[in-house]
C-alpha cells in the first residue's frame, strides 16, 4: 500500500472487506460480460447484436481499474475474485434466459439489483474506494436500448408482458438470495456492514431498510420496462 492509503486500511479487517468487495464486483463484471456476449447470439438484428456487444464491452472495461486497486492493496485480483465464483455462477445458472427478451430483462433488472446491493455497501467505504465502486457500477448508457426493445415487444404482444413480469420477480428472488448468501459467507463483509469505531454501521432495522430500498428500485426498473413487479 502507498503512503496515500487512507487510515481506514490500518484496520486489517477493513482491508479484507474492501478486497472481498472489489473481488466480488470484479468477478460480477466478468460474468456479466460473458453472459451478454452469449446473449448477443440471440439478437434478432445486427443493430441489437452490436448494442448488446457494446454493453458487454462496457462491463469488461470496469475490470482493469478494480484489479489495479486490488494490486494497490497488495492483493492478488484472481485470489480476491475466487471466493465469489460459486455464488455468482450459481445465480447465472439459475437465471439463464430462455430467449432474447428474458436476456434483455436480466441485463436491465438482474444487473441493476446486484449494482444496487454493491452501492449500498459502498456507502461504508473510504472515499477513494467508494468512488471507484460507484464508477464501476455506472450505467453504460445502453439502458434506453433495453427499455425501448422490451416496451415495443410488449406493445406488439401484450401476453409477453405477463411472462416477463414473472421472470423479473424470479430474478429479484434469486438476486436477493445471492446477496444474502455472499454477505453471510464472508465475515469481512458482515463486519463492514456492522461498522467500526470510526465508521457507522447498520443494525437489523437499518439492514431491513436497505433491502427495502433495493426492492423499491427494482419496482421502478420493472415499471420502466412496462412490467408489473
Amino acid at each position: 500500500m502507498t503512503a496515500s492509503t487512507p487510515v481506514a486500511f490500518e484496520d486489517p479487517q477493513y482491508r479484507e472487506a474492501v478486497v472481498d468487495l472489489l473481488g466480488a464486483i470484479a468477478y460480477g463484471e466478468i460474468s456479466a460480460f460473458e453472459r451478454l456476449a452469449e446473449d448477443a447470439k440471440l439478437a434478432p438484428t445486427l443493430e441489437d447484436k452490436v448494442a448488446i456487444a457494446s454493453m458487454a464491452t462496457a462491463e469488461f472495461g470496469h475490470v482493469a481499474k478494480l484489479n489495479e486497486r486490488l494490486v494497490e492493496l497488495d492483493a492478488d485480483p484472481f485470489e480476491a475474485m475466487a471466493p465469489f465464483r460459486k455464488a455468482i455462477d450459481r445465480f447465472h445458472e439459475h437465471t439463464a434466459p430462455g430467449d432474447w427478451f428474458e436476456g434483455l430483462v436480466k441485463a436491465y433488472v438482474g444487473d441493476g439489483l446486484a449494482n444496487d446491493f454493491y452501492r449500498e455497501i459502498a456507502a461504508f467505504l473510504d472515499v477513494e474506494t467508494r468512488d471507484l465502486v460507484v464508477a464501476s457500477l455506472e450505467d453504460s448508457g445502453h439502458s434506453a436500448f433495453v427499455v425501448d426493445r422490451v416496451r415495443a415487444a410488449i406493445a406488439a404482444d401484450p401476453r409477453l408482458g405477463g411472462r416477463l413480469a414473472l421472470w423479473g420477480r424470479r430474478l429479484m428472488g434469486e438476486a436477493l438470495t445471492q446477496a444474502q448468501r455472499v454477505a453471510a459467507d464472508r465475515d469481512s463483509l458482515t463486519a463492514l456492514l456492522a461498522g467500526g469505531i470510526d465508521r457507522p454501521g447498520l443494525d437489523l432495522a437499518a439492514i431491513g431498510r436497505m433491502f427495502t430500498r433495493i426492492t423499491e428500485r427494482h419496482t421502478e426498473r420493472m415499471s420502466e420496462l412496462g412490467l408489473d413487479s
